[in-house]
């Protein structure tokens, strides 16, 4: 996890538009770097670095003598890339995983060479023999990059969007289109001789919820005639490409399927390669919360040290706020979900020497683990349903996974979102991926049937959301914020904001004082959440998965 900034074609004083680039900080507290490229007018490439590969020799913008003329900044990880070496025949000249980038851009340009990347990256590139620009974004959105291109030809490149205000003198910040790259997707721009930069080329070279063009399936000798031995073995395969570090790995555990399953592969994993420290978990609830008597069940039962932290009221809503700040989302189960996530990120960066984390996010948009899948009408409609929650996954959960936990400098990795395991899970049967007796994720619980990974009573334990997880059996923790907002915001104020926020209007206190929160950063940048996320096929006005019907107590 790094922070990446650039800007191209400014006509005004690059030296002071840089200061904007200290804005993601946070996202690289190892070390920063700012770089105007000599000869080549009004450009700048900056980059907050999180050493997780190759301390010496894995600052950026990387340059490598065989390219001189390619400058490379991204963030994420590439867990193919020495595969790729192999394969391409490339000539190495460090240990970072992104170097394979430069030499696939180069050899096979730039959308062959993004379709070969196995991991989670956001990357821009500048080629200044040829006066180009090539952004790029792996399949899910894991990793964020934001944009904005004016009509004068001035771009700004961010990893999260608040590095890109105060930038352009055209327009104000509220006018803007600031924007997201989309998932999966690859830009050019070409750039004119004083460095203006236009949109001339964008191609989608992988879209959720379809198999990979590239070739990373596994060889045919490697699947067995079992689905279940496939699914556990690509789920191991993908949790143990998520261990190349050269920084301590932990593990967020909540206690249910997801991050148990993670965890107690990467307690298994560790063994095998050799190292040295313990794993670390770390569990985030309010007193009498069921996640904490989960977590620390298979804690104890895996061995691993575990960290429990405990939430009052008072400190998650006193965190909200600046929650919505690292976010840049209003979304209603966003916000409730990350302001955990973002406590327990500050804990690990302020106790602990643990800087990659491993996560359980995904799980339920592949799997058709939301507890609402229940209802689903029909196998298909449910895949169509799963689809469609991985192609917007980098607006809701993935962008809570990483901005929840950069926002304190740590990196997290999420095996579910594998390109092997996502491109064989979906392309089974729709029938078995559906719930089974009345229990969500079937199919993979029942992959791990027998292993001894995890107690059964894990294994099997029903899905409980995180935002309500963290929360007391007595009182959920959407109630204790909904308590406080009807003392903030009026009838009065509720009444008139469909008329102040015309995009996504808010229906309750709740959402408006989330939009609120969200505006005094961020005005008029409502349109970055395109909807309400919201449980389907559920006759409720709230997303909580305590409001269902089906759900289990």
């Amino acid at each position: 996890m790094c922070g990446i900034w650039a800007v191209f074609g400014s006509d005004e004083n690059v030296s002071v538009q840089c200061n904007a680039s200290h804005m993601i900080t946070h996202r690289g507290p190892d070390a920063f770097r700012i770089e105007n490229i000599h000869h080549f007018q009004n450009c700048c490439l900056g980059f907050h670095r999180l050493f997780i590969l190759d301390d010496l020799r894995g600052m950026q913008p990387m340059r490598l003598y065989t390219y001189p003329h390619t400058y490379l900044i991204y963030n994420g990880e590439i867990y193919n890339h020495k595969a790729l070496a192999k394969e391409f025949d490339m000539m190495l000249s460090t240990e970072v995983d992104g170097e394979s980038i430069i030499h696939l851009y180069q050899t096979h340009g730039p959308v062959a060479m993004a379709e070969q990347l196995d991991g989670e990256f956001a990357f821009c590139i500048l080629d200044t023999a040829n006066r180009k620009v090539i952004l790029g974004r792996d399949t899910f959105g894991i990793k964020p990059l934001f944009r904005f291109c004016t009509k004068e030809g001035f771009l700004a490149v961010c990893s999260e969007a608040k590095g890109l205000f105060g930038l352009s003198h055209s327009q104000n910040d509220a006018e803007l289109q600031i924007e997201s790259l989309p998932p999966g997707h690859v830009e050019v721009y070409d750039l004119d001789i004083e460095g203006h930069a236009s949109l001339s080329q964008r191609v989608c070279f992988n879209k959720a919820g379809q198999i990979p063009k590239y070739q990373l399936a596994l060889p045919t000798e490697a699947y067995t005639n079992n689905v279940k031995e496939n699914v556990a073995m690509l789920i191991e395969r993908a949790v143990e490409k998520r261990l190349m570090a050269e920084r301590r790995v932990g593990c967020l555990l909540s206690g249910g399927l997801d991050s148990s399953l993670v965890t107690a592969l990467v307690v298994k994993l560790s063994k095998k390669l050799g190292l040295t420290y313990p794993i670390q978990t770390f569990s985030i609830g309010m007193e009498g919360s069921p996640d904490l008597k989960a977590a620390k069940k298979v804690a104890n039962f895996l061995g691993t040290e575990h960290h429990e932290i405990l939430m009052t009221p008072e400190e998650g809503l006193q965190a909200i706020e600046d929650t919505i700040r690292h976010l840049e989302s209003y979304d209603v189960t966003t916000v409730r979900a990350s302001v955990g996530m973002f406590l327990l990120s500050k804990y690990i960066h302020d106790n602990t020497d643990t800087v990659v984390i491993l996560s359980g996010e995904g799980a339920d948009e592949v799997a058709q683990g939301y507890i609402y899948f229940h209802q689903a009408p029909s196998a298909q409609a449910a895949h169509e349903e799963s689809v469609r929650l991985m192609e917007d996954l980098h607006l809701y959960d993935v962008l809570r996974a990483d901005k929840a936990t950069a926002a304190w400098g740590l990196e997290i990795r999420v095996p579910f979102l594998d390109h092997q395991f996502t491109s064989y899970y979906l392309s089974l049967d729709p029938e078995i991926r559906q719930p089974k007796q009345g229990i969500e994720k079937h199919l993979i619980r029942s992959s791990f049937d027998g292993s001894g990974l995890l107690p059964n009573e894990i294994l099997w334990r029903p899905k409980e959301a995180f935002s309500d997880g963290v929360s007391s059996v007595e009182k959920s923790w959407f109630e204790i914020i909904q308590d406080d907002c009807n003392e903030k915001i009026s009838k009065k104020e509720l009444d008139s904001a469909p008329s102040v926020y015309p995009h996504n209007p808010p229906r309750t206190r709740e959402a408006l004082y989330f939009r609120k929160l969200f505006e005094k950063h961020y005005p008029g940048k409502g349109y970055w959440i395109p909807y309400f996320w919201m449980p389907s096929w559920s006759e409720t006005n709230d997303p909580s998965a305590r409001t269902l019907k089906h759900y289990k107590q």
